[in-house]
């Protein structure tokens, strides 16, 4: 819907996306669960693009009705919930100001008139009038959204948005035009919540792929880069708390965003993980094989080549101390970084396993690249990942 090409249509870049949830409870409060009714939530996210028009892809993918949404608004962020006086704009959708998005269906915005440029950041507001029923989300934001009661989406006091969370809600896709061509140098990261920077500082934009934007910024490069990963995403298992497994979702995901060119793939910790816990958050937790995990990342590399895509192949970073580690699970790892490293079917390799490793310990994140969890790294470790990918092969 929405996304039909004419001569007089703007060309459309990639500015920032996410990857959409079936709703769960996560590990943070969150509101998919209960959805919304006579509200009205702002999320903020952070552009790598620019441009002066802007539209918003909203998706409905795991709703089982109809979602309504009453109405939609963006501007430019000031500071939390408040806004740049001036820069609101009121959404459309086919000229109407509400639009009704099917079961299972997602819609795009008009354009609208706003000039941001890359690491600003845009407040996308959505009131829902009529109950919603659970909501389509991305689970850990790690940036706050607000919610308010009634309609508030040009709310200038923000203190009306009196409640928050860390989750983003029906909100896939900001994309950003500037009358030029369609780029074609974006760049993607997908995996799970090592991409999608868990416990890094919430509202800080202190994730891996933040760090790489900036560091291709700083190098004079400036490129789109998308964070496509999902907290315990798995590479060969659906998960109802942890997304579609990595392959029904990479075409979506990865090849489906504008202009995308390079994409770096980080997922199997949780294949290996899950399998030497009994939680039933860790379900389903089969017993995979190296090589069955070496299969599925075939599989990406297959869709990656045959879409035209550049891919490098992540390794998977140390864990030891965490709850995931036995000496099964490093056995795996270490066959699974040996095939990432040598087998040369990814176009390239980041080593994010040697990067951050303790050097007494190589089995083990570094003191100072660990945010304590012994797998998940620091603000500090996200840093060093975005060093260790080789721009020259994005």
């Amino acid at each position: 819907m929405n996304d039909q090409v004419n001569s007089n249509s703007p060309t459309w870049n990639a500015g920032w996306a996410t990857a959409v949830q079936r709703p769960s409870v996560g590990f943070h409060k969150n509101w998919a669960e209960e959805g919304f009714e006579d509200q009205t939530v702002r999320q903020i996210v952070r552009v790598t693009g620019s441009g002066t028009s802007a539209r918003i892809k909203l998706s409905n993918r795991y709703g089982t009705t109809p979602l309504e949404v009453a109405g939609a608004a963006i501007a430019r962020t000031d500071t939390g919930a408040a806004v740049h006086d001036g820069t609101g704009r009121r959404l459309t959708f086919d000229g109407a100001t509400s639009v009704r998005i099917p079961a299972g269906g997602e819609v795009y915005s008009d354009a609208a008139e706003v000039s941001v440029t890359a690491f600003e950041s845009l407040t996308v507001s959505l009131y829902f009038t009529r109950p919603t029923g659970p909501a389509t989300f991305h689970a850990q934001a790690f940036a706050t959204a607000y919610r308010a009661t009634g309609d508030q989406l040009t709310a200038a006091d923000p203190a009306v948005f009196s409640e928050t969370t860390l989750s983003w809600y029906y909100l896939a896709a900001v994309e950003l035009a500037d009358g030029g061509e369609a780029r074609g140098d974006t760049v993607v990261l997908f995996g799970d919540s090592i991409t999608d920077g868990f416990s890094s500082t919430v509202d800080g934009n202190h994730r891996y792929p933040d760090a790489l934007a900036e560091r291709l910024a700083a190098q004079g490069t400036p490129r789109p880069v998308l964070n496509l990963g999902i907290g315990g995403n798995l590479l060969l298992n659906d998960s109802a708390w942890f997304g579609d497994r990595a392959g029904d979702r990479f075409r979506r995901d990865v090849l489906d965003q504008p202009g995308v060119r390079s994409v770096v793939v980080l997922v199997g910790l949780n294949d290996i993980g899950f399998s030497e816990i009994d939680l039933p958050t860790y379900k389903p937790n089969p017993d995979n094989s190296a090589a069955e995990l070496i299969a599925g990342y075939r599989e990406l590399i297959g869709m990656a080549h045959s879409a035209g895509v550049r891919i490098t192949g992540a390794t998977i970073m140390p864990f030891k101390g965490s709850e995931y580690h036995t000496p099964t699970a490093e056995a795996k790892r270490r066959e699974v970084n040996a095939w990432i490293r040598t087998s040369g079917e990814f176009d390239a390799v980041a080593d994010f396993a040697a990067a951050l490793a303790d050097p007494a310990d190589t089995d083990a994140l570094a003191p100072a690249y660990d945010s304590g969890d012994r797998k998940h790294p620091s603000d500090a470790g996200y840093r060093v990942m975005a060093a260790a990918v080789d721009l020259a092969a994005l």
